[in-house]
């Protein structure tokens, strides 16, 4: 499958899109307002340590105070392992064993305690960053860890041999106390290629950790890369074809960095230079938006509903207009082997993360349910972020959890509706027509004298004249008073206000 990038430069913001078979796969986005932070390395202050949930507030200097779990500050190698995000996928161990009982918080850190800490995870919702004690640098290569005393081999490496050959290349290299982690793309690479990379990332932590004990905390020691740097090392490799830009000076950057990184890899970097938007020329602008959308349409007819909450997407497969052509049991297989596929996707392309239940249509035979979760299984083999599933369950739901590092595309191109408030609709017309009703019994029955005004949007002032108007005449009747009915342009339609007077 021929891959690309396109990158999209403005002065505010950078976008860029890996694409597979001319579609966008990965979506990058990094506006100078709300720039990523995932990598930064702090020095915090310990602000609060809640035993109760083993896990301690650090100010680190952002708008919310960032979350350290216990796990986060001892060196396990299965947890350190985990967060580091070179991979997005758990690597290599030399032997898992149990793990021992973690000691409590509070015998680890005290408030006010200073530490050095790295953002895992950037703010998603109203939480705040995650962050973990066990600073990682990550290069093209490896992922140097200053504090652990290990090697670790991708799992994606699947070559005993080869796993071994970069064991010993690095072992043989290495700094006695200091570890690193092998990643993907060093299969095949030379020992040359490896000690570059050890050497700019051993230099560079000792760079960043002078002076360390001079500075106050809550204070930044250091900044990962800008995003396009980020996807240039950590996602390009061989089969990325070609590069297309259309900034000038960020093309400038790029020939730089992979010639400083990369310089034995040879990429088609092509310079856009046409009027229209480079995204708009490609098509991409078209994918973004339907990317939002919360129906997504199958090629046979049928479709997936993803719907998404704090902690929890659910997404739900449908037969639509599909009806197949032989019985209804390989109708259902083929639109669960279609939908799969592009649920596989579009978890990519709107990095959605967190629980995941997928409401695959129900499948009678145990061997379609087997097929069908092979068939996700190897879908999902793309998605560099860390998947784990469940089998199908007899109703035909798969439980399966997918690593979030940062916000969903949802989340960061939009904000909840001002007007339903996020929740996705508002009350019927006739809804809110029968609540005005009660309110207005309820003020006539308290007060029994006086005008009575309404106040309310003008399509419900309308209703209320016109088809629910016997309503409105038997209150009238019953209290021996008139209502008096205006309406106001500027109401939401749920708003309405009664003044008795």
């Amino acid at each position: 499958m021929t891959k690309e990038l396109v990158i999209c430069t403005t002065s505010h913001e950078t976008r860029v899109a890996l694409l597979e078979g001319g579609h966008i796969a990965e979506l990058y986005i990094e506006r100078d307002r709300q720039l990523g932070i995932v990598g930064n390395i702090y020095k915090g202050k310990v602000v609060r340590v809640l035993p109760g949930m083993q896990a301690a507030f650090v100010d680190i200097g952002l708008e919310k105070a960032a979350f350290l779990y216990v796990a986060d500050v001892l060196d396990e190698m299965e947890q350190v392992e985990r967060n580091i995000e070179g991979e997005g996928q758990p690597l290599d161990q030399d032997a898992v064993t149990e793990m021992p009982p973690l000691p409590p918080i509070e015998d680890l850190l005290t408030e006010g305690q200073e530490l050095l800490v790295q953002i895992s995870k950037e703010p998603i919702g109203t939480k705040g960053a995650r962050i973990t004690s066990h600073i990682s640098l990550p290069g093209r290569h490896l992922v140097y860890m200053p504090t652990v005393d290990h090697v670790g081999i991708s799992r994606r490496i699947e070559s005993e041999e080869e796993r071994e050959r970069l064991r010993q290349s690095v072992e043989s290299m290495r700094t006695p106390g200091t570890g690193f982690i092998v990643r993907t793309v060093s299969e095949g690479k030379s020992e040359e290629d490896l000690r570059h990379d050890m050497e700019f990332l051993v230099g560079l932590w000792e760079n960043l950790s002078r002076g360390i004990d001079e500075v106050n905390a809550p204070s930044l020691i250091h900044s990962d890369l800008d995003v396009t740097s980020k996807v240039l090392r950590d996602i390009l490799t061989e089969d990325v074809k070609r590069i297309i830009v259309d900034n000038v000076e960020e093309y400038d950057k790029i020939v730089r960095f992979l010639r400083t990184f990369m310089p034995r890899l040879n990429y088609c970097i092509e310079l856009y230079k046409g009027q229209e938007p480079i995204f708009d020329a490609y098509g991409l602008e078209v994918e973004i938006s339907r990317s939002l959308g919360r129906k997504v349409w199958l090629k046979s007819g049928g479709s997936i509903i993803i719907e998404q909450t704090e902690a929890l997407v659910a997404i739900d497969v449908n037969t639509g207009r599909y009806v197949g052509k032989h019985n209804f049991e390989d109708t259902i297989l083929k639109t669960n082997l279609e939908a799969l596929k592009e649920i596989a996707f579009q978890l990519r392309l709107r990095n959605i993360g967190g629980l995941i239940i997928i409401d695959f249509i129900d499948m009678d035979k145990e061997a379609h349910r087997e097929k069908v979760h092979a068939a996700l299984e190897d879908a999902l083999k793309l998605d560099k972020n860390k998947t784990n599933i469940l089998k199908i369950s007899e109703l035909g739901l798969v439980e399966m959890t997918r690593k979030r590092v940062r916000e969903s595309l949802g989340r960061t191109l939009c904000e909840p509706c001002s007007y339903c408030e996020g929740k996705g609709y508002v009350k019927g017309k006739v809804t809110i027509i029968y609540e005005i009703l009660r309110e207005l019994h309820r003020e006539m029955a308290d007060l029994p004298a006086g005008h009575v005004t309404l106040l309310a949007h003008p399509e419900i002032t309308g209703l209320l004249i016109d088809e629910e108007r016997c309503g409105m005449d038997d209150l009238e009747q019953r209290y021996g008073r008139t209502v008096s009915i205006n309406s106001r342009p500027g109401f939401h339609i749920e708003q309405f206000e009664i003044a008795v007077g």
